[in-house]
């Protein structure tokens, strides 16, 4: 399998940035859930979509994978 023919399963920069915006949302909404703050629930899930946001805006300029702005690494 060459590098042009794989997928990269994510392995962006993009992906990493939203991926990790999410966990953190998730994590926050979880434990306000917990702590019964129902704002703070909402907030979460509000950061969970700007994550995505935040994903698709860095992979349209080239942050994805196979984006102009990244290097093609090759798998071990």
């Amino acid at each position: 399998m060459t590098i042009e023919s794989d997928a990269g399963h994510g392995n962006s920069p993009a992906a990493w940035t939203a991926v990790i915006i999410m966990l953190v949302a998730f994590a926050i909404g979880t434990l306000a859930f917990w702590f019964e703050l129902p704002w703070l629930v909402i907030a979460a899930a509000v950061l969970v979509v700007v994550g995505l946001i935040v994903g698709k805006v860095l992979a349209a300029m080239g942050y994805g994978v196979g984006g102009a702005k990244t290097n093609p690494k090759a798998h071990n």
